[in-house]
């Protein structure tokens, strides 16, 4: 066993589960900013219930990997160097765009967590229809990101 495929294969493991987090939280918040026009009791148990599937999905799932999604690609980012030799693949096209992807990815995982607060709070504005509309937005980001690495357009 080497160690780039080892790298790899927990980087993909740990993507799936990030990814998995950052598609299914912006549907509990969708849920959730529908409770509003419930009858109690039934608002408060819906968002009771729906807080504490959000606060777990962030802290059990979502942050643990998206750490080790990071941890991982920047292994992979070494060892695709030569262990620091050479950096000349970081200046690709697709390397560049998956860089971007991975910051895309990162600040929507922080604005998640930021909404996540504003609704403990409860001083969120958005909207089930937000959440719904914007749901997909990290599979977008994705289908770029895994395009870019697997085909490698623009290697010189």
């Amino acid at each position: 066993m080497n160690a780039y495929d080892l790298a790899r294969g927990l980087h993909i493991l740990a993507v799936i589960a990030w990814m998995a987090g950052l598609l299914f939280l912006p549907r509990l918040y969708a849920y959730d900013a529908e409770q509003a026009d419930k009858p109690e009791p039934l608002r408060s148990e819906m968002r009771g219930l729906l807080r504490v599937w959000q606060r777990r999905l962030l802290k059990i799932i979502l942050n643990p990997a998206m750490i080790a999604a990071w941890a991982f690609g920047l292994w992979l980012f070494w060892l695709r160097s030569g262990e620091g030799a050479d950096w000349s693949f970081a200046h690709q096209p697709w390397m560049l765009a998956k860089i971007a992807g991975v910051f895309a990815l990162s600040g929507w995982h922080g604005y998640l967590s930021a909404e996540f607060r504003r609704i403990q709070a409860g001083t969120s504005v958005r909207t089930g229809r937000f959440w719904r509309m914007t749901n997909e937005v990290p599979f977008v980001i994705a289908i770029v990101m895994v395009l870019s690495v697997t085909l490698e357009w623009g290697t010189r």
